[in-house]
């Protein structure tokens, strides 16, 4: 019998598959230069925190005072991650990026020249408003100019901005304030901002303003977001040092954040086209991703307070010395880099997530026997795994943000990812500083409590000590009063490192109990459009 070719039903000879087209270059630089814009805005929301005490000298700011250095960015910054997809629709995305790109410039050139302090938060604020729309419409370029098989790529590009970003933060901004100006923490941007224009030209295509966008919009959710999540991030950023209610402004601001939230949830109901799509959290997978992002932004941002705070109280440490051990995390993303896009091409998204929790609960449970005598060295492996944990659960998250919802809505899904990761971290910082307070004055008390005048042990350390002193000046009522200094201050150090061993526990337990959701996320199948699209 003759071979014969075998035909479809309608007659033809099958043909393989088309491959899908890639990216082209245009495509690249674009998300080049949303990874840029983000590398910027997250570097700057901790590069003033190594340099506070420089800034504040100069501009005669004092300690409390100068905590709005940060407070001002974050509390801007968290107000326009939901508001980049509506601007975005109303000036273009190209005109949208420049603008933001050339007056987050200028501002920090306005930080670098302040010489008082409302001249430095105004420049703080201007920056975290305008710095907040780069974070958001970088994932949104990822989601648009890429096809689905090159995805990955792209979020681990951002994923790995929005992880290194804030370890870097205080690396870079100690040593440039202890080796050239504090002034250069923010002069570092003028040739970064020069090149993000240069990469937006290039890659992003003219788009025409839509000023009917601006006319329609949902100015009630738009005044509620704005009331609501600064006054919140306030709250929490401030409400521990200012004892909560009992101060009357942070009385007054939970009540205008109450308001405020209100009115963005009437907004849902009365607007068509609501600034915030709260409708988007309908999706489980969604949602899920949401939850999880929240607990991992609130871990993240708790490890990144803890160790430094441990390193400096505890250890001696100093702002560069510090950021090295904090920067030890970051060395599992580079190493990771090559291979995770293939692995979120091949392995479940739910595993990939499930491995990061777990790991970045495990890290935590390795500092919870933290002593007195511990150093940088003590947290190598903890500082590993974390970055592992890390890696493995926040980029598959990414990818699955974009990939639960259609296209269209990519934009307004960002927002409120980052939004979320943000949020998270700023209610976890709050509860970690009450947490702290609390735990520290309990330890406290329990072990000033266990030592009493009549121990044995105590009278010898006291004697002990009391002699050692007495052999440097010869003044016996001295040496003992520094003996009884020395001993209050060790008991002090004691009830702060089992306060810190208690505090990564809880982060470990809180992360492992996002396990479930994790449960609920889909794999995103290459060259295949998520539901929706």
């Amino acid at each position: 019998m003759a071979n014969v070719t075998p035909v479809t039903s309608a007659g033809a000879a099958p043909t393989p598959a088309a491959r899908p087209a890639n990216a082209a270059a245009a495509d690249w630089i674009a998300v080049a230069a949303g990874a840029l814009g983000a590398l910027m805005a997250t570097l700057d929301i901790s590069i003033t925190n190594s340099a506070l005490p420089q800034i504040q000298g100069q501009i005669g700011a004092t300690g409390t005072e100068g905590t709005w250095i940060s407070t001002g960015y974050l509390m801007s910054e968290i107000v326009m991650i939901p508001l980049a997809a509506w601007l975005t629709r109303v000036f273009g995305l190209r005109n949208f990026l420049l603008g933001n790109a050339t007056l987050f410039t200028l501002f920090s050139i306005m930080c670098g020249v302040s010489h008082s302090l409302p001249q430095m938060i105004a420049g703080r604020i201007g920056q975290g408003f305008v710095g907040g729309a780069m974070i958001p419409t970088a994932q949104t370029i990822v989601a648009t100019r890429l096809p689905r098989h090159q995805m990955p790529i792209g979020m681990t590009m951002f994923g790995l901005i929005v992880l290194l970003g804030p370890l870097l933060g205080p690396v870079v901004g100690g040593w440039l304030a202890e080796n050239i100006d504090w002034s250069w923490c923010f002069f570092l941007n003028l040739p970064v901002g020069v090149a993000l224009v240069t990469l937006l030209i290039l890659g992003l295509k003219n788009a025409r303003t839509d000023w009917s966008q601006f006319v329609k919009a949902d100015w009630l959710g738009i005044v509620g977001l704005a009331a609501g999540l600064s006054s919140l991030t306030v709250v929490l950023e401030e409400g521990q040092r200012e004892r909560w209610f009992e101060s009357p402004m942070i009385v007054w601001l939970s009540m205008l954040s109450a308001l405020g939230i209100g009115l963005l949830l009437i907004a849902q109901f009365v607007s068509k086209s609501p600034i915030v799509r709260l409708k988007l959290l309908k999706n489980t997978r969604y949602a899920s991703v949401i939850l999880i992002v929240f607990t991992v932004g609130a871990g993240l941002y708790c490890v990144s307070y803890l160790l430094p705070q441990f390193l400096s109280g505890v250890s001696g440490y100093n702002a560069e010395q510090s950021g090295a051990v904090m920067l030890i995390s970051g060395v599992p993303a580079f190493l990771m880099m090559p291979v995770l896009p293939r692995l979120m091409g091949k392995i479940d998204t739910r595993l990939l997530v499930i491995g990061g929790l777990c790991c970045f609960a495990a890290s935590c449970m390795l500092d919870i026997s933290l002593t007195a005598q511990s150093v940088g060295h003590d947290f190598i492996w903890s500082q590993l795994l974390r970055g592992v944990g890390q890696v493995l659960a926040m980029m598959p998250l990414n990818q699955a943000s974009m990939a639960a919802v259609p296209r269209e809505e990519a934009g307004d899904a960002a927002g409120l990812y980052n939004m979320a990761r943000n949020l998270g971290g700023s209610v976890g910082l709050a509860l970690l500083g009450t947490f702290i307070d609390r735990r520290n004055t309990f330890h406290a008390h329990v072990i000033h409590e266990s030592l009493t005048a009549n121990s044995l042990i105590g009278q010898e350390h006291i004697t002990a000590s009391a002699a050692g002193f007495f052999a440097q000046h010869g003044d016996m009522a001295y040496a003992k009063l520094q003996a009884l200094g020395q001993l209050a201050a060790q008991m002090q150090v004691q009830a702060t490192v089992i306060t810190y061993s208690e505090t990564f526990y809880v982060l470990g337990v809180a992360l492992l109990l996002c396990i479930p959701l994790a449960f609920f996320l889909k794999k995103p199948t290459a060259g295949t459009p998520s539901a929706g699209h």
